[in-house]
């Protein structure tokens, strides 16, 4: 189902018929007159994007401030975080993979969702400033780098591989991972920044109210 915006001409899924999105309420959804097919509905308000990235914000300081894992052998117990693993990674002399690590796990998820929170916290009340265009701009090119479910991925291979040799156990920096990657894919599904760009304070919004306000 489409994310309806008002006026705009849509066709319809199952009879092709082309009509108008009336105005939806918040509960309302559009349906075909033809078929009732449903066309639309109103877009997610963005309070509940603002509390999943508010969340997605909680996890990400826990998991990279938490243990990742701990690990047991010969009686010493041994734990790290993942700004620690990147570290380590560079002090063996990987400096390209620590660069990596440290980017996708921690400098591109931070950028987004501080971008996100910014952005969101100034479309509950529009119009938002027009600086936001520039965020959101900012955000959807930092997304697709925010992976967390790949470092997820990684981390547990490597515990295929040494779980024989030592005695591992999960940290709370490794749930925290788990929820951060669940809540960073819920956010874009929360979030229409086609809609968003319609709630910015344009000058040229403005420039053309002035002259219709000057022509009558």
């Amino acid at each position: 189902m489409l994310q309806a915006t008002n006026g705009e001409i849509v066709a319809c899924p199952g009879c092709d018929l082309l009509q108008r999105i009336p105005p939806l309420g918040r509960r309302s959804k559009a349906r075909c007159p033809r078929c009732e097919e449903p066309l639309a509905s109103p877009p997610p308000a963005p309070g509940r994007a603002l509390a999943l990235t508010a969340t997605a914000a909680i996890a990400f300081v826990v998991a990279h401030t938490s243990p990742l894992i701990e690990m047991t052998a010969v009686g010493r117990r041994a734990s790290t975080t993942i700004i620690g693993a990147a570290q380590q990674l560079w002090a063996d002399g990987y400096e390209v993979t620590a660069v990596f690590v440290g980017f996708f796990s921690f400098v591109a998820p931070a950028l987004y969702i501080a971008f996100m929170l910014t952005i969101l916290a100034a479309l509950v009340r529009p119009p938002a400033p027009r600086s936001v265009g520039s965020l959101l701009r900012f955000a959807e090119a930092l997304r697709p780098w925010s992976m967390s479910e790949v470092m997820l991925v990684g981390i547990l291979v490597s515990f295929t591989k040494i779980a024989q040799l030592v005695s591992i156990a999960p940290g709370v920096g490794m749930y925290a991972v788990f929820v951060l990657m669940i809540v960073l894919a819920l956010i874009p599904s929360s979030f229409e920044a086609r809609r968003a760009w319609d709630d910015i304070e344009w000058v040229e919004r403005d420039a053309r109210r002035e002259l219709g306000e000057v022509g009558s």
